[in-house]
């Protein structure tokens, strides 16, 4: 009964870590074709995408449609404008409003881009019954805290804490 088990056991851990490693594979597979092919992170790319699709957003706003926070997306946010592929302007509604839009030159970007993988990660979440997202969410922070991943807010995929800390050249949106 016990070997059973831990055959049972063995059999499922080996399941989830292949069906990690698919998620992860595509994931860095994505991020490796968007650097090289476009010259941008893949988060970059998420976040042009999630722009695109709105005529304009504001900080909170644009975190709020990718699933990440504040600090971490305008991180993102500066080196697209740095880039000359977003731009920020004072919102029509309230001048004292910031909004980000997408430039042309972002917008001839995204016609030679692929969708952004992490937006085929979100829709499969949320494709998930309500119950199993719950469990899901349940089951990947008990995993993060068993892991003693580290806490606060995560960066945005193969963004590395240092890549969205490091000094960078001031660019033509810096000014």
């Amino acid at each position: 009964m016990a070997i059973r088990r831990a055959a049972r056991t063995h059999a499922e851990t080996t399941g989830i870590l292949d069906d990690f490693r698919r998620i992860v594979s595509a994931l860095r597979e994505f991020s490796r074709a968007a650097e090289s092919q476009l010259g941008v992170s893949s988060a970059q790319l998420f976040v042009l995408n999630t722009l695109a699709r709105a005529p304009a957003l504001s900080i909170n706003a644009l975190a709020a449609h990718t699933h990440t926070h504040q600090s971490t997306v305008s991180v993102v946010v500066k080196r697209l404008v740095a880039a000359g592929l977003v731009k920020r302007r004072a919102s029509k509604v309230d001048g004292r409003r910031l909004e980000l839009q997408v430039t042309k030159a972002g917008r001839m970007l995204l016609q030679r881009a692929p969708p952004a993988v992490q937006d085929r990660l979100i829709q499969g979440i949320d494709a998930l019954p309500s119950v199993q997202r719950r469990q899901l969410a349940t089951v990947l922070h008990r995993l993060a805290e068993g892991m003693n991943a580290e806490p606060g807010t995560p960066s945005m995929f193969f963004e590395s804490k240092a890549d969205l800390t490091r000094k960078r050249p001031r660019g033509r949106g810096d000014r």
